[in-house]
Formats: C-alpha cells, sequence, structure tokens
C-alpha cells in the first residue's frame, strides 16, 4: 500500500471540524488523564495542558495521591483526582473500579503518561478498558507494553483508539527485538495496528502512522530537539484533545503529529536545534492550529 505523507496541503484537504452554534465547555469535550509516578509527576501535566491547548473544553487528572495536591496547584485549570499507590509510585490496580465509576461521561481517556510499572500499568489499563464503553482512548507507554499480557483488552474499542509508542515500546508490545522494528517500523505499525484494530502512531526521526486496514502515512515535519524529555508526553495530549473535541483517531493523529512537529520547528527557530523544553510545546498549538486552518 501507498505510504502517504502529511504535510500542510494533506491537511487543508481533510480540516479538523469547528464547534459550531452555542459550545459550553462540555459540549468542546471532556478529557481524563490517568498517570503519574512519584517520581514522574509531570507527565500528567504536560499531558493536559497540550489536551486543553488542542482545543478540549475540560480536562480531569487521575493520578497518585502523593503527588494530587501539587498538580492541582501546578494546574488550576484541572480537576485532579489522588488515589493509593502501589510500593514503586504508579496508582494501584484496585483503584480500576472507583476510576471506570468517575469517568463514565468522559468522552476522551489518556492512560500512560509517567506510568513506569508495566505490571500494575497493564493491569489497570485492562480493568478500566473492560469497564467502559463508548470513550476514546489514547494509550501510551507503561499503558501499552502492559497490555502484552492482555492481548484482548483492545479489541472491543476497536475504531475508538490510538497508540503512541516508540520503537522500545513496539518492541516490547510485540515481544519482537528492537532492531527489527527500527529496520522496519512500517511493518511493525500495521502489524499492531492490525492486531488491536487500532491507529498506531509509530513515534522517530520519521513518525508512522497506520491505520486497522493497513494504510499508513508518514511524517518528517519537526526536528532533533523533540527528542527531550515529555515531548512524546505533550504529544499524546494533543492527540487526546483533538478526540475529545469528536475528531476521528486517525485525523486527529494526523493532526496531532503535525502540529506536534510544526512546534518543534518554531521553537527551533526562536531558541535553538537543541535545549528547547518539552512544556513549551503545549502554547505553539493554538496559533499552529490558527495559521493551518486558515490554508484550509
Amino acid at each position: 500500500m501507498t505510504d502517504h505523507a502529511i504535510t500542510r496541503e494533506f491537511l487543508a484537504a481533510h480540516p479538523l471540524p469547528l464547534p459550531q452554534g452555542e459550545v459550553d465547555k462540555d459540549a468542546r469535550g471532556r478529557v481524563t488523564i490517568i498517570g503519574g509516578n512519584k517520581e514522574v509527576p509531570g507527565a500528567v501535566l504536560l499531558a493536559s495542558e497540550a489536551a486543553l491547548r488542542a482545543g478540549a473544553g475540560k480536562v480531569q487528572l487521575v493520578t497518585v495521591h502523593s503527588t494530587a495536591v501539587g498538580l492541582a496547584i501546578a494546574m488550576p485549570e484541572a480537576r485532579v483526582v489522588g488515589l493509593s499507590e502501589t510500593s514503586s509510585g504508579d496508582i494501584k490496580p484496585s483503584n480500576a473500579d472507583k476510576i471506570a465509576s468517575g469517568i463514565q461521561r468522559t468522552e476522551a481517556v489518556l492512560i500512560g503518561p509517567g506510568l513506569l510499572d508495566d505490571e500494575a500499568a497493564g493491569e489497570l489499563t485492562a480493568a478500566l478498558l473492560s469497564s467502559l464503553d463508548g470513550q476514546s482512548f489514547v494509550l501510551d507507554a507503561a499503558a501499552l507494553t502492559g497490555l502484552r499480557s492482555f492481548p484482548e483488552a483492545l479489541k472491543s474499542h476497536a475504531g475508538r483508539t490510538v497508540l503512541t509508542p516508540h520503537a522500545g515500546e513496539m518492541a516490547t508490545f510485540l515481544d519482537i527485538d528492537r532492531k527489527h522494528i527500527l529496520k522496519d517500523p512500517v511493518a511493525a505499525a500495521r502489524q499492531d495496528a492490525a492486531i488491536t484494530g487500532s491507529v498506531v502512531v509509530m513515534k522517530g526521526g520519521q513518525t508512522h502512522i497506520a491505520s486497522p486496514q493497513g494504510e499508513v502515512w508518514h511524517c518528517d515535519h519537526g526536528n532533533i530537539g523533540l527528542a527531550t524529555s515529555g515531548s512524546g508526553d505533550c504529544l499524546a495530549g494533543i492527540i487526546i484533545g483533538l478526540l475529545a473535541r469528536g475528531v476521528a483517531p486517525l485525523l486527529a493523529a494526523q493532526w496531532g503529529v503535525f502540529m506536534h512537529g510544526e512546534a518543534g520547528s518554531r521553537l527551533m527557530q526562536e531558541v535553538g536545534p537543541l535545549g528547547y523544553l518539552a512544556r513549551e510545546i503545549p502554547g505553539k498549538i493554538p496559533s499552529i492550529m490558527r495559521d493551518l486552518m486558515l490554508t484550509t
């Protein structure tokens, strides 16, 4: 199958839907972000700001109790729920029922930023996927790699899920040597998409997006400066924000990847090719969306 390029012209031909008529913050979409380890609390903060900058109306953070107050102060726009944690500092999987009951009215759920324990994250994610119905999902980091023990968990959400692995996470999930992923990332993305029924964003110097039907798009927009801690959390947040607005998973992935790359390009001009921070990415998204939408 043809590998299509994601360019400004492509996005002009595939515009984002805009809110119509009288719209309140609920109508713009509600996001729940589940993640954060006691040692990595900032990942959910980066993702939540990115989700709001991408246009979501409301955001809720579900994280560990030990960091909840700090996150609530750092992100006054968000509701923050603190839950019991494992000895390693992740959310205890036994909280799954409580989380599920509190997010039934959420349109889009991101699981994974800042989670470090594959086993606990996989158990929590599998339990949530079995309890929730109708939401769109983005799975990132340990939420995805932990699901290698629960391969059936994603099947009931086919067509509503985006996965955002880098090469190492893809290798873990598929149980393939990382060097094979690097040699043929397109094949890995297609395999993952076919197995899970999800849109797969295979991150790298050139990012590949595969649909469950085997179609592939690529985006080489951006620069080496995006290879920095927290950058992937921002990308996941952008995509979940678009999903909350009602954007289809494939289109959300395409726009999210390009805008993430464009943010890197703009920061390279302002700061330099290296040394800009992930926390600076979300603030670029509103003007990027405006500029891209003006060309549609």
